[in-house]
């Protein structure tokens, strides 16, 4: 096991990788922008370096200066954990090159599955079902891009084949529309990611957002843990999270479940990861696979009692991993509330001091967050500050408990997107179970905005 690791992020995340590394006797280094210098994880940290000033381009994002902050202090290893530099290949590289370790998967496996093209390719040969759509990238020729729309069936929506976070996608409903779209996504995409590769997939007109949690080692093994429901959404980001998904057949699951474990046996892959479906109509359709732990990884853990971010950094020292298939079962329910500093109904980011804080607890509940009462949310970053976590036998009493919760916490001097929590938690159809992606914003009354 290693002696000392580099956290490269911060928020909750770098708070959560800490603990997980102080459980294991590791020690841990803290790097930060000037914004973040109060922050709990850096007073926590056994080192901590100061790696730029408070733009993420000079600090975070910074590759010369997260590598130098390992040198100096002697790291072992390098977290990346979500977002920042967690998916970027060359990073990866930079790491391993430098004489650490990058625990994730490797820069070529990062490549692969960073380009959707590729990613879908390699899912086709796997057997992961994939959503219909073109045979690559889209060409140059306009009656080619017509007739491969013709053939998949309008609506179709057309991605950048580098994209990611929602950017970089446009739907299709008429044949008229679809070259000056196809034009658009290509220059978008190139502004944006630096890619002007797009491909054309089927628009599915209610799916549902369902996840796979994968976690694979260095030895050839690789498991399943279960499903997410990640549907709750507004403009492609994720709201609310929650696992098992409600009302899918467990065998369907299973089928899935244990495609996904021989694609990374495939693939060759390492660490955790997650693929993302479309589900409708009882099918489910491959549209990505992030190579880093995700935000929504402790429901997972939750239902499963599986440490994803302790896996991890064993896997990443060259243990095998600790269990088989047939050892992960899914217990009760468990959900996720990302808890934005933001307003509830317009969503603008509200950084600024909180004056007031209190986290609830009681039976099933967690609370992974960085912030405290005086800590000024910066402006600069992901308005996240903390996810709000319950779990139950079943997820009726899930449910129930996280309202209880909502209505418990308390956080002042700032705006925050409780109020909407807890109106989701009193909502019919969701309490129901089994709502579309586009749920959300049509109850907020921004679908097609």
């Amino acid at each position: 096991m290693f002696e000392k690791v580099l956290i490269a992020n911060r928020g909750e995340i770098a708070l959560r990788i800490q603990r997980a590394c102080r459980e294991l006797g590791i020690k841990t280094v803290a790097v930060y922008s000037e914004a973040d210098r109060e922050a709990k994880y850096v007073k926590l940290a056994d080192e901590s370096v100061c790696i730029g000033p408070a733009p993420s381009s000079q600090s975070y994002l910074h590759v010369p200066a997260v590598i130098s902050a390992a040198e100096v202090t002697d790291a072992e290893a390098i977290h990346p954990g979500y977002g920042f530099l967690s998916e970027n290949a060359d990073f990866a590289e930079r790491v391993e090159q430098s004489g650490f370790v990058f625990i994730g998967p490797r820069a070529e496996t990062i490549r692969l599955m960073g380009d959707k093209v590729s990613a879908k390719d390699a899912m086709k040969q796997a057997g992961v079902p994939c959503v219909p759509g073109s045979d690559g990238a889209l060409g140059d020729d306009p009656q080619e891009i017509m007739r491969a729309a013709k053939h998949i069936g309008y609506p179709v929506i057309i991605k950048a084949a580098g994209g990611g976070g929602g950017r970089g996608m446009r739907v299709v409903h008429t044949e008229a529309a679809l070259i000056n779209s196809v034009n658009m996504t290509k220059a978008e995409a190139q502004a944006a990611f630096g890619n002007p590769m797009v491909y054309m997939e089927k628009f599915l007109t209610r799916p549902r957002h369902v996840e796979i949690q994968v976690l694979a080692d260095q030895h050839g093994n690789a498991v399943y843990l279960g499903e997410r429901d990640c549907s709750m959404q507004r403009r492609h980001q994720k709201v609310l999270e929650e696992a098992p998904a409600p009302g899918i057949d467990r065998k369907l699951i299973a089928t899935i479940g244990e495609r996904c474990a021989e694609a990374c046996r495939t693939i060759n892959y390492r660490g955790a990861g997650t693929f993302e479906f479309l589900y409708e109509n009882d099918e489910f359709y491959f549209i990505e696979m992030n190579t880093r732990v995700q935000v929504e990884h402790p429901v997972t853990e939750l239902v499963t009692g599986i440490d994803i971010v302790q896996t991890q950094l064993r896997v990443a020292a060259g243990e095998k991993l600790a269990f088989a298939q047939k050892d992960i079962q899914l217990r009760g329910h468990a959900v996720e509330c990302r808890i934005n500093a933001e307003d509830p109904a317009s969503f603008i980011p509200s950084p600024g001091r909180i004056t007031g804080f209190h986290m609830p607890g009681g039976p099933g509940i967690r609370v992974d967050t960085h912030a405290y009462h005086g800590y000024m949310v910066p402006p600069h970053y992901d308005s996240m500050i903390g996810k709000l976590l319950a779990y139950g036998d079943t997820r009726d009493q899930a449910l129930n408990r996280m309202r209880t919760a909502l209505s418990e916490m308390v956080v002042e001097g700032i705006k925050t997107n409780i109020p909407l929590h807890l109106d989701l938690m009193s909502d019919g159809e969701f309490r129901q179970g089994g709502t579309s992606i586009h749920y959300l914003e049509h109850k907020l009354g921004i679908a097609g905005k």
